[in-house]
Formats: C-alpha cells, sequence, structure tokens
C-alpha cells in the first residue's frame, strides 16, 4: 500500500483541472502542464480534490500509483507557485552573464562555457548566484545539474559551480615534512 499514493492533492484556487484518456492537464493563467498516465492508474477529480487510484491488483500498478501522484502534484505546484534552484560559482575569474538566451560562463577554461537557456526557464545572475526558475521540477532539475556540472566543485579549494545549500567537504592539502 502505498502511503504517498493515498493522500489526496488539494487544487488550489483558480488552477483547473482536467483528465482526458489518461492525461492529467493542469492549467493556471498561461502556464500548462500535463502528466501522461499512459492509463495505468485511474484519476478521480471531485471538489477541488484529486485523487490517484490504481487500475488493477498487479504490481505495476502499484508502482506507478505514487510516481503518478507525486507527478501530479509536483505539476500542480509548479502551475501554482513554480520550481527554483540557485548555484553559486566559486573561484578567482570564475563568473555568469547573461547574453540574450544564453548563460555564459567563465570557469577557468580556455574558452567561455556557453549553455543555451532551453524554453520554459528563466535564469538570472546576481554576482556569483544564478537563480533558475520554472514550472518544471524535472526540468528547472535537470538546467541545475547541467550547469553544475560544467566544473564541479572540487574539494580542495571549494572552486566551482555548487547549490546554494551544499556543503562541500574539504580535504586537506600536502603537508610539509
Amino acid at each position: 500500500m502505498s502511503r504517498i499514493g493515498k493522500q489526496v492533492i488539494e487544487i488550489p484556487n483558480g488552477v483547473e483541472v482536467s483528465e482526458n484518456n489518461g492525461v492529467i492537464s493542469i492549467k493556471k493563467a498561461n502556464n500548462k502542464l500535463e502528466v501522461d498516465t499512459h492509463k495505468r492508474v485511474k484519476v478521480v477529480i471531485k471538489d477541488n480534490i484529486l485523487a490517484i487510484e490504481k487500475a488493477g491488483e498487479d504490481k505495476a500498478s502499484s508502482a506507478f500509483w505514487g510516481t503518478y501522484r507525486a507527478l501530479a502534484n509536483n505539476a500542480i505546484n509548479g502551475v501554482n507557485e513554480g520550481f527554483s534552484k540557485q548555484l553559486e560559482i566559486n573561484g578567482v575569474g570564475y563568473r555568469a552573464t547573461l547574453k540574450g538566451s544564453n548563460l555564459e560562463l567563465a570557469l577557468g577554461y580556455s574558452h567561455p562555457v556557453v549553455y543555451a537557456i532551453p524554453a520554459g526557464i528563466d535564469i538570472s545572475v546576481e554576482g556569483n548566484k544564478v537563480n533558475i526558475k520554472g514550472i518544471d521540477k524535472q526540468q528547472v532539475g535537470q538546467v541545475a545539474a547541467d550547469i553544475r556540472s560544467f566544473r564541479k566543485p572540487e574539494p580542495y579549494k571549494g572552486k566551482g559551480i555548487k547549490y546554494s545549500d551544499e556543503r562541500i567537504i574539504r580535504k586537506a592539502g600536502k603537508t610539509a615534512k
């Protein structure tokens, strides 16, 4: 029995939720997300409550029950409030700038790293901090992970790109005899 799947989702005011042929559509103003359940679960919408139920008693149905409930909840929260991640750039000469629809990063390489910002993502740069915002939780996390992968933080001096809430465990360098 899934503890997550059993929980119902309250639909906030102003958010429209509809289900058509296994696809849950969530809309608010000009934001729209869809969750395709591939008819693996039953969707029940009643009185501003969204409930996900198992389609059958097989093992696969139980496995997808909590997953699709979590995906639907993330879509509702994303359309209503949005998601954000913050990255910090540490290192001498390391910096980020926005140039049109690209994020240009100077990370100690012989060339600047240019990252094309995908549709649906807003990026802002304030000093050494990069703020990533969007309505799709998976996409926001993937963009943050992609940017971080250009120069992961190293354990000796802590240089690189890290999440703002990430703690880098530092190592001691070589010691002289």
